[in-house]
């Protein structure tokens, strides 16, 4: 009798949270009926409705002059800070025939896209205002090498998608964004 006991009450016991952890499901299935979300249907809306905010860290780029030079003084402070060893600065030090001074020249600013887990704390570090992340998140590839990124050497010209630094299209609250052309 006492197993019988102990038997029916583990399976009550079962039951009831079993019941406890389907409650939770279907709360939150039918919330989204009553609520206001969005779902972007990605990849077929990404060139009409689709909207990535303007503050998504997809890749690093440097910032240039208005003459299209770029910012960075090779200080290192960036490569210093990253926590993963994604920021690979190589420099010189040139004098500048003028003043007779020498300074850090940049001969490489490798970055490594793969790597980055995108902690924002490179450009937090960076006193020169010289690099920022854009919200350009397509980059997937095939070959992992083609994740490391030369950004002296490239002129980042905007994102994959049209007016996507922008924000992309402009986000509706309640609306499926399920438009494709």
């Amino acid at each position: 009798m006492e197993n019988n006991q102990s038997y029916f009450g583990e399976l009550g016991h079962g039951v009831k949270t079993l019941l406890t952890g389907m409650k939770i499901t279907w709360k939150e299935y039918f919330k989204d009926f009553f609520t206001n979300k969005s779902t972007e249907q990605y990849p077929e809306n990404r060139k009409t409705t689709l909207h990535v905010a303007k503050r998504h860290r997809g890749r690093l780029v440097f910032k240039r002059n208005e003459d299209g030079t770029y910012k960075c003084t090779a200080c290192t402070l960036c490569e210093k800070t990253c926590p993963n060893g994604t920021i690979k600065i190589t420099s010189h030090m040139q004098e500048d025939p003028e003043t007779g001074k020498k300074k850090k020249v940049l001969d490489d600013y490798r970055y490594d896209l793969g790597d980055c887990m995108f902690c924002q704390l490179c450009t937090n570090a960076c006193n020169f205002d010289a690099i920022e992340f854009v919200n350009d998140f397509e980059n997937a590839v095939f070959d992992r090498k083609s994740l490391v990124l030369h950004l002296d050497k490239e002129v980042y010209q905007g994102g994959s998608l049209p007016n996507l630094l922008e924000g992309g299209a402009s986000m509706t609250i309640g609306k499926f964004n399920t438009k494709t052309k």
